[in-house]
């Protein structure tokens, strides 16, 4: 069995790609990492003529992808939440997704899991982003008959915090998610290995996957 994990997050090593390895390790399953950034993807045209085919006629790296998720047993959507939406390149590759349904349903019956990194803080006063971006990832899962797992959510980073005008910057995102005395220093660099719950949650997530696969619940 194999599970494919794929990771919308553009920086090197960030804190999605090693929340994602993590559960992926914690499958003890064959796995692939795929870093999204690293392929040409572009969004669905919503020509149907995959419809006979189950094959995307854009014909970029989309199509490799696509297919080996079709052939994979499960999979691991890991994205994170710019703009307090799902990322572009995540939210493509679910659009190309759209090819392996029609009437065979590749992804039918199949476990599914959530990382959604994001900036925002997990608490009651702030804007719901993670969980908005855990919604548009399960939403694919669950219509395409798939059986979500569970989500992880991860505090990320305010991309303010390096690029070197986070204290002086009337558009600060430091400010804006932290109070208007945060600066970046008080901010500093938030770690998925330091967040224990988070860390935990991804191996759990792994684990779920891998054991669903071995019940007999999981698809033949």
């Amino acid at each position: 069995m194999k599970v494919i994990g794929i990771s919308g997050s553009p920086i090197p090593d960030s804190n999605t790609d090693r929340a994602l390895k993590v559960a992926l390790d914690a499958t003890g399953l064959e796995t692939e990492f795929i870093k999204l950034s690293e392929y040409t993807i572009k969004p669905c045209l919503a020509c149907l003529k995959c419809v006979n085919t189950n094959v995307c006629v854009i014909g970029d790296d989309g199509n490799v992808i696509a297919e080996k998720i079709k052939n994979a047993d499960a999979l691991i959507v890991a994205g994170y939440t710019p703009y307090s939406s799902i990322d572009s390149g995540t939210k493509a590759m679910l659009e190309r997704l759209y090819a392996i349904r029609h009437k065979k349903g590749y992804m039918r019956g199949k476990p599914g899991g959530i990382i959604i990194t994001s900036a925002v803080p997990c608490i009651p006063e702030a804007p719901p982003v993670a969980e908005t971006a855990v919604n548009a990832v399960a939403a694919y899962m669950q219509e395409e008959g798939m059986e979500v797992m569970g989500d992880v959510k991860i505090l990320g980073n305010v991309p303010c915090v390096k690029c070197g005008y986070g204290d002086e910057c009337d558009m600060s995102g430091i400010k804006m998610v932290y109070g208007p005395d945060a600066t970046v220093d008080s901010v500093g660099i938030n770690s998925f290995e330091d967040q224990k719950v988070s860390f935990e949650n991804a191996k759990k997530l792994g684990r779920k996957i891998a054991e669903y696969l071995n019940s007999e619940e999981g698809p033949e």
